[in-house]
């Protein structure tokens, strides 16, 4: 199969949103009057980001909702995307698979893919989304204030914990292993939710390298600081490792591909935040409250403030 009889047979579909989809040099977008656009890249490479015999229909979700969840982050509603694949082959089967989890995760928050690139060499996903928010409505990173409650929707650590597992580092039960690799392999876009938190949320990111490092960034943008109850924070799955605390603590704050989100809002607004967690179908909890010092401080158990510090993914690190 040829290049463009696979971009024909895997990625061509009828335009809907789009002024101009897939099949000219380039696709052309026409956001709502008195909306700005919201634009956000992501690379998932073989061997860095994913294992070589990941199921590829998971893979293609994966590889779309890290996108989403940038969106998402921002309280912004997908438009479209495009679509840059480098493939050591043109297996159909293996591409058919893909599309189809991308496509479905596509289809689910009608956002449409109306471009890219296919070229042959190792395997490497590239996706760049669109999507549109109110002017001046976008959540940032910088907007958290001195007093407000942190937040994280979901539960933070289950992908760190299947990711230990596969590595050989820790035996999980079949069962929980499972639906770890579940979160791991097939994460969930909180869109609706970061819809629904314009206007509520000071501020807000998703957690793909860990919640420590990615509140840092916060908490930098914003030139505060913060203080985290651990106990509040744990993984779905803790409970298979009651008798660990350290490795859940350590899947928890520093253990990445969450795609979660992490907000602040104001304490006045709690009525308001679960009404939104309400109306998304998102569970939400809060976790902490923004200091006017800086720095991070991190309670255990017990409530006394813990010593160890946890790095977040880095890509570049040592």
């Amino acid at each position: 199969m040829g290049e463009f009889d696979l971009i024909r047979t895997f990625f061509t579909r009828p335009v809907r949103r789009a002024a101009l989809g897939v099949g000219d040099d380039c696709a052309l977008l026409a956001p709502t009057p008195g909306m700005q656009l919201a634009v956000s890249s992501d690379m998932l490479v073989e061997g860095r980001h994913f294992f070589a015999d990941v199921d590829p229909l998971r893979l293609g979700h994966k590889a779309l909702a890290v996108n989403l969840s940038d969106l998402a982050a921002c309280g912004a509603r997908p438009l479209a995307f495009t679509l840059a694949l480098s493939l050591p082959r043109a297996d159909s089967a293996w591409v058919g698979a893909f599309a189809e989890g991308l496509l479905a995760l596509a289809d689910a928050h009608e956002c449409e893919l109306i471009g890219g690139d296919t070229t042959q060499g190792p395997l490497n996903i590239c996706i760049t989304v669109f999507g549109e928010v109110p002017a001046g409505q976008a959540l940032l990173r910088s907007g958290a204030r001195a007093g407000d409650d942190i937040y994280v929707s979901g539960t933070l650590g289950d992908a760190r914990l299947a990711l230990e597992a596969l590595l050989g580092h820790l035996t999980l039960p079949p069962a929980t292993l499972a639906a770890a690799r579940l979160r791991l392999e097939m994460p969930t876009p909180r869109v609706a939710l970061g819809q629904a938190l314009r206007g509520i949320a000071s501020s807000a990111l998703d957690v793909s390298d860990g919640l420590l490092g990615d509140l840092g960034h916060i908490l930098a943008q914003s030139r505060v600081g913060a203080c985290i109850d651990t106990r509040l924070t744990g993984p779905l799955l803790a409970a298979d490792l009651a008798d660990n605390e350290e490795l859940v603590r350590k899947c928890t704050l520093a253990g990445g591909d969450d795609y979660e989100l992490c907000f602040t809002a104001a304490p006045e607004l709690r009525a308001q935040v679960a009404a939104a967690a309400l109306a998304s179908d998102t569970p939400v909890t809060r976790i902490g409250s923004v200091q006017p010092q800086a720095g991070l401080r991190l309670l255990d158990s017990q409530g006394q403030e813990l010593l160890e510090r946890y790095a977040s993914f880095d890509h570049f690190s040592v």
